[in-house]
């Protein structure tokens, strides 16, 4: 098993290698200054002298992003629940979340730090407005595509709503809440990155401001590449629960 994912991932990784390889050569024959794309050596040096301190804006860039991911999937599974449940809010609820995206969410995240202030939950709440929608609308998508024949099936053999929900439409709507999940874990760096942008003292986007400002390119790059690193962490964090829930499912 081990060794199929290997050789399927294979691809990728030789892939990635070739793109490293392509940006120390091309940085090196083409002398680029190095506050506009310094050398992938340089940037891996500095990630490896500057550990510590990157350590502990991973830390804290991480756990805005998974608090703001926590309070998503509750309120967004719930919305998605109550869009299910109730006819009414099918017809003003859903419209209304779906409507709410065409707002620049970048344009709402200054609000949230006037709202909340400097501190964390300024940053949470940004990364709730970015993970919000894709988990309440691929959830209640998920629990539209339900398959009515075995919905039928069960309300024949007297099955109540309750029952109806768990064993029918509760099943039917996990790819599409993993779906969704999938897509919020990876922006909830971004949004917990603008966030400490606007405002905050801490973290790899204050970290990557702070070097931007000084024309550290290497320190800019190294910080954006663990923004990406916690990214697909995330995402495969999230797929191999996916794959773990629906095994258990089938």
């Amino acid at each position: 098993m081990m060794k199929q994912r290997v050789l399927i991932s294979l691809p990728s990784i030789l892939f990635v290698l070739l793109l490293a390889l392509l940006w120390e050569i091309a940085t090196r024959v083409l002398a680029i200054p190095h506050y506009i794309i310094p050398k992938l050596s340089d940037v891996l040096i500095s990630i490896w002298e500057n550990r510590l301190l990157l350590g502990k804006h991973f830390a804290v860039t991480l756990g805005e992003a998974l608090l703001g991911l926590s309070i998503s999937i509750v309120f967004g599974t719930l919305a998605a629940i109550w869009i299910e449940g109730s006819g009414l809010a099918k017809k003003t609820i859903y419209p209304l979340i779906v409507a709410s995206q065409t707002i620049p969410i970048i344009a709402l995240s200054p609000i949230m730090v006037m709202w909340f202030g400097y501190e964390i939950w300024s940053k949470v709440a940004v990364v709730i407005l970015f993970t919000f929608f894709p988990i309440a609308v691929n959830t209640a998508d998920g629990f539209r595509s339900a398959d009515s024949g075995i919905g039928e099936v069960l309300r024949s053999m007297g099955a109540r709503r309750v029952q109806l929900f768990v064993k029918w439409k509760l099943p039917s709507a996990l790819p599409g809440f993993f779906t969704g999940l999938k897509m919020a874990a990876t922006i909830s760096v971004g949004g917990a990155t603008l966030g400490e942008w606007l405002g905050g003292e801490a973290g790899l986007g204050m970290y990557t401001k702070r070097a931007s400002n000084l024309l550290r390119g290497d320190a800019v790059f190294s910080g954006v590449l663990l923004l990406s690193l916690m990214g697909i962490l995330l995402f495969l964090t999230v797929q191999w629960l996916e794959r773990a829930s629906l095994a258990r499912r089938q």
